[in-house]
């Protein structure tokens, strides 16, 4: 496999799949290509399988999923990566972040697993970071893969109800709310996601439309 950070391609088509069936993620990256003149299609639109996840890593799994849209669909396709890294807990739920909410995606659950696990350690730490990778794959099986942090602390209990899965137990550095109660616009700009995006775009849509 070539090295993810090696590569650069412009992207020139008119069309992009995103190979999600997550609505909130969908949201969040068609609002992320709301400048670009692309179509935006997601996986769900298409009727495509969800893959099962079994990289070892947030990169490795995103380009994993992009594949598997961009050789279902012959057209490209960006897949996202992500979940959330608490320092005290060894890097978990990481990867595994959806798992945590179990079967129907319960992230009440999930976030109340966190706070369990989080005092059994017995820590203080409760820094954490939320991780995104995103990779775009076209159907010749070029790819470019980056990754996006944003860097906060969980609070307890959880707050507000914007945003979706871990974001309102997340405040990021600087801030005195969490994602779940930020105004999508002001998460938007300051996201592991974004972040992730604005390396994407520099790579690969830098003649774009959106520039």
């Amino acid at each position: 496999m070539k090295d993810p950070t090696m590569t650069d391609r412009q992207f020139t088509e008119d069309t992009l799949v995103i190979a999600t069936h997550n609505a909130g993620k969908m949201r969040e990256i068609s609002a992320l290509f709301s400048g670009f003149d692309v179509d935006i299609l997601s996986a769900t639109d298409l009727g495509l399988a969800e893959p099962d996840e079994t990289e070892t890593s947030f990169t490795g799994n995103a380009i994993l999923k992009a594949r598997e849209a961009a050789m279902a669909s012959g057209k490209p396709a960006l897949a996202d990566d992500s979940g959330l890294a608490v320092t005290a807990l060894d890097g978990a739920p990481g990867i595994y972040s959806a798992r945590w909410a179990g079967p129907d995606r319960d992230f009440n659950l999930a976030m109340d697993a966190i706070e369990t696990a989080l005092a059994k350690t017995g820590s203080t730490d409760h820094s954490a970071k939320f991780i995104c990778a995103l990779a775009i794959v076209w159907p010749d099986g070029d790819f470019v893969c980056v990754e996006g942090k944003v860097k906060g602390k969980l609070i307890f209990p959880a707050r507000g109800t914007k945003g979706f899965g871990y974001d309102p137990i997340f405040q990021p550095n600087g801030h005195n709310i969490s994602f779940g109660e930020m105004n999508p616009d002001a998460k938007h700009a300051i996201s592991h996601r974004a972040d992730a995006f604005a390396q994407l775009q520099a790579r690969c849509f830098s003649k774009a439309d959106g520039q």
